[in-house]
């Protein structure tokens, strides 16, 4: 009997699926429609999808291949190994991790969220961890991941010291994730014992863990700068699903008429100000928080949260429109590098791991650990401002 009926709820599932879809469908363009007109509506769309692709996904293509050829470099020539040994010592005290944790923060930040997974995978570099620990790689990884494109893109658009400081409230905000993920693993899974090392605590997986080419100098840094482009390339292709469908839905939910006087046009970067509104709603919660000046500065935390690439697409319009300041590229880089759209790759990343009964509390730790580096951020260089009043 039971069977029977777990059979049926299995078979309204699809159905239920279907109708939550046709629902979202029809509502946002039955929304956005009646306030452009359909054809405006279209024509917005594939005009700013367009525009997104050529202004904005070549521009951080751009920037992903000079930031993957940095990184091969950095691995080939041993920087890796030496910013491994540098943190290393720091890694019990902030994260109360194992000290080779800090091999994955530096491993995600040159490349992206999944490149802990082929850590956590390896036996020995696993074996220094007890098992509660295993899964906070995950937090740990993703609080990192795109860190070098992050931070590039916005000392590209001129903004040096709030990228330091998005920097720095990253690196909280990450402390703040994988602490509170600590509790919850240690709660669920209970603190056992450390399973069995196959080598010493001090000795460096770096060798073992980062493979290295043959031949001369030279041939090292050509054949590593070239692998790292193409990585580079990589990146920037698999951004662009993200920049053009989710980037374009939450420009046109931002933006309003291009021409107020002359109503919609439908040229690109149009809009019905749907989440100005909802911002508005929230603006004196993110005021103090973030220190947002603008209700449309939401737009690119939410955004942050399923792409970080679509999220860095919507910075250049905000600066030309005059959305965003200082205060908020600082917030900016602390939030899209914490989060660093971990709601499309946490569940997958846990389910390698095999931890898949944790996803829930791991979206849950790392969503709060986004806010306060947000929050770290925002004072910081509130913080630093003062003081070069003075000095």
């Amino acid at each position: 009997m039971q069977n029977i009926l777990a059979s049926k709820d299995r078979k309204k599932i699809p159905y239920l699926d279907t109708l939550a879809f046709l629902v979202l469908l029809v509502g946002f363009f039955g929304y956005v429609g009646s306030v452009m007109g359909i054809s405006n509506m279209f024509s917005t769309i594939m005009a700013t999808a367009y525009q997104l692709l050529v202004d904005t996904v070549l521009y951080i293509m751009a920037i992903a291949v000079l930031a993957g050829a940095f990184g091969k470099l950095a691995t080939e020539f041993g920087l890796v190994k030496l910013l491994n040994k540098i943190f290393l010592p720091l890694m019990r005290p902030l994260y109360d991790l194992p000290g080779v944790a800090s091999l994955g923060i530096i491993t995600t930040y040159l490349s992206d969220n999944p490149a802990i997974i082929s850590l956590a995978r390896d036996d020995e570099y696993i074996s220094y961890f007890k098992e509660y620990e295993a899964p906070c790689l995950c937090s740990l990884g993703t609080a990192f991941g795109m860190g070098l494109i992050v931070t590039t893109f916005m000392i590209g658009l001129g903004y040096f010291k709030e990228a330091i400081i998005g920097n720095v409230g990253a690196i909280i905000g990450s402390i703040v994730s994988v602490r509170l993920m600590a509790y919850k693993t240690r709660k669920t899974m209970g603190i056992s014992k450390v399973k069995e090392r196959k080598k010493a605590e001090k000795k460096d997986l770096s060798d073992k863990l980062i493979e290295k080419t043959e031949g001369s100098f030279f041939e090292r840094f050509l054949a590593a700068f070239l692998e790292g482009g193409k990585i580079g390339v990589d990146i920037g292709i698999s951004i662009i699903p993200g920049v053009l469908v989710i980037c374009t839905i939450i420009m046109i939910l931002t933006f309003g008429p291009a021409d107020p006087s002359l109503g919609y046009q439908g040229e690109a970067f149009e809009g019905v100000r749907l989440l100005p509104k909802i911002g508005e709603l929230i603006s004196p919660v993110s005021k103090i928080l973030f220190g947002f000046e603008k209700p449309e500065a939401i737009a690119f935390p939410v955004t942050a949260l399923g792409a970080v690439g679509a999220a860095l697409s919507l910075v250049p319009n905000f600066l030309k429109n005059g959305i965003i300041g200082p205060n908020e590229i600082a917030v900016f880089t602390a939030m899209g590098m914490c989060w660093s759209g971990f709601l499309s790759t946490h569940v997958a990343m846990l389910d390698a791991l095999g931890h898949r009964n944790l996803i829930g509390k791991a979206i849950g730790s790392h969503f709060i650990g986004g806010i306060f580096a947000g929050i770290s951020a925002h004072y910081i260089l509130l913080l630093v401002d003062f003081l070069n009043k003075f000095f």
